[in-house]
């Protein structure tokens, strides 16, 4: 936003306030904005705003939705989202099953999966699950096959970019920009050739971290211009830097053995950066896909670190393999911090008002093959200095209590899954509410959302076990206010996947901000 000397930078507020007027015209609904309203909301000038909404239009991401009566003068003209303009795909890769979603601009799904997925199979075996599922999607719900007579067309949008122009959300949510071919298809590097000024980013011609940095002159890319960055074996068993295997477990060898990855700003003139058979590089509306897994990862590289139960993961480059699988940008987050994005930012069609309602501070506690928690604070989703928040089926509330599979002993996870597998609902709800408060008490959170397989399963068992240790806790503490609220999370047993959408989609609503 700033640039060398302090001052404004005028494209990334441009795009700024394209990402205030979109989310206005997103969260209208179908009864759409008028200007005037735009204008005030926003704090820009008509004449502003004007400028916006005509540009919006003509890209095919606005629409008129009528006229509405004025105090004065002629009638004003409202508009309206177009929510067909773009898509996402979100996956949710669970420890034994992958549930994935496409969705449109307004986070209505259009089309979805579920399929059994072994996690522990090797990573060729996840990835190839992975581009089945999404392009069954692209097929059933943007009406063709991509990579063969490729999805019907999208709706017609304006003059594509400019060829090296920077069009990548934070987090490598939005469209690279690439060779214009002037069919509004995807370049050869897997780029939207004609992704719209209105889809650019909040912050428009400025890089986002999307690897490791690197020494000045340092050569990141291989020659065939596949991108990946150099890295040195570490000797444990790990991942090294360039996507090679340094003496990991078989299975979990990247899709193309020897070969460097994607990764980082998008390709140089000449360089391809993705493989030009992905599957998903020809559906024109197609943004990119939002990966959700269990932790830990690294949330800005894409890396995964020790997974829980399936440690072979340690250091494996998921968002760059999938990228050069897929022909599309990928990026890749806990579940539970997928999870609490789609509600913080109302998940498909505004479903999680109550999260919106207390002020935006609030806990996602998700039980189905693990434990865990996504955070939302002042807004936004809290992911920490190293993206490691939200480790909440790991804290040991049992000293030398049963083993856990992250290594401990004592964890809630390890606790309230026993309890689950043994039958006993309401010592696992009393368990799940020890650490719910724990949580309230360190954070002082509005409301707790729950969520997951394991909890939908037996909704009441688990909203009342766990409101019950709060209410207790309130009690003890002689609060004014009474004990935290306790909710199921409206989003259901897709909420991860939709909110794995939301990754790709949320920025470019300027919502996808957090820490």
């Amino acid at each position: 936003m700033r640039g060398a000397a302090g001052g404004a930078n005028l494209r990334a507020l441009r795009s700024h306030n394209t990402a205030l007027v979109l989310d206005l015209l997103r969260t209208a609904g179908g009864e759409g904005i008028s200007r005037l309203e735009l204008a005030e909301r926003t704090g820009l000038t008509p004449q502003a705003v004007s400028k916006i909404t005509a540009r919006l239009r003509g890209e095919g991401l606005a629409a008129e939705a009528g006229r509405r009566a004025s105090t004065g003068g002629k009638p004003r003209t409202v508009l309206r989202l177009v929510p067909g303009a773009g898509h996402a795909l979100g996956v949710h890769l669970d420890r034994d099953e992958l549930r994935a979603v496409l969705v449109d601009l307004d986070g209505t799904v259009v089309a979805e999966r579920r399929a059994p997925l072994d996690l522990g199979a090797g990573a060729e075996t996840v990835l190839e699950e992975v581009a089945r599922a999404a392009e069954e999607l692209a097929t059933e719900g943007l009406g063709g096959p991509p990579g063969a007579d490729g999805p019907r067309p999208p709706t017609t949008k304006g003059p594509a970019p400019a060829a090296g122009e920077d069009v990548r959300s934070p987090g490598g949510g939005g469209a690279r920009a690439g060779a214009v071919d002037g069919r509004g298809s995807r370049a050869g590097a897997g780029s939207r050739a004609s992704a719209s000024e209105g889809l650019e980013p909040p912050v428009s011609g400025e890089r986002f971290p999307v690897g490791p940095e690197h020494a000045a002159g340092e050569d990141v890319r291989s020659p065939g211009g596949g991108g990946a960055r150099a890295g040195a074996v570490d000797g444990r068993g790990s991942w090294a830097g360039d996507g090679s295997r340094a003496s990991v477990p078989e299975g979990l060898e990247p899709p193309v053995t020897g070969e460097r990855l994607p990764v980082g700003p998008g390709p140089v003139a000449g360089e391809g950066a993705r493989s030009p058979g992905g599957v998903l590089a020809a559906a024109p509306t197609l943004l990119g896909l939002g990966v959700a897994l269990p932790g830990p990862l690294d949330h800005v590289r894409g890396v995964l670190h020790r997974v829980t139960g399936f440690p072979g993961w340690d250091g494996y480059p998921l968002r760059d393999a999938l990228e050069r699988r897929l022909g599309v940008p990928v990026v890749v987050d806990k579940d539970t911090n997928a999870a609490a994005l789609g509600l913080a930012v109302g998940g498909a069609g505004g479903r999680a008002g109550d999260a919106g309602a207390v002020g935006g501070s609030f806990a996602y506690l998700h039980l189905g093959t693990g434990l865990g928690a996504g955070l939302v604070l002042g807004g936004g989703v809290h992911r920490g200095a190293r993206t490691g928040a939200g480790e909440f089926g790991h804290q040991v509330v049992q000293l030398d209590g049963p083993p856990c599979t992250c290594g401990a002993r004592g964890c809630i996870e390890a606790l309230c899954l026993a309890a689950v597998a043994r039958g006993d609902l309401a010592e696992a709800a009393r368990v799940l509410g020890t650490g719910a408060a724990n949580l309230a008490g360190l954070l002082d959170i509005d409301l707790v959302l729950l969520g997951g397989r394991t909890v939908a399963a037996a909704p009441e068992a688990f909203v009342h076990g766990v409101r019950a240790v709060l209410e207790a806790r309130a009690r003890r503490e002689g609060g004014h206010d009474g004990p935290v609220p306790v909710r199921l999370a409206p989003a259901g047993t897709r909420g991860v996947a939709e909110g794995a959408a939301q990754l790709v989609l949320a920025p470019l609503f300027g919502r996808g901000e957090g820490g």
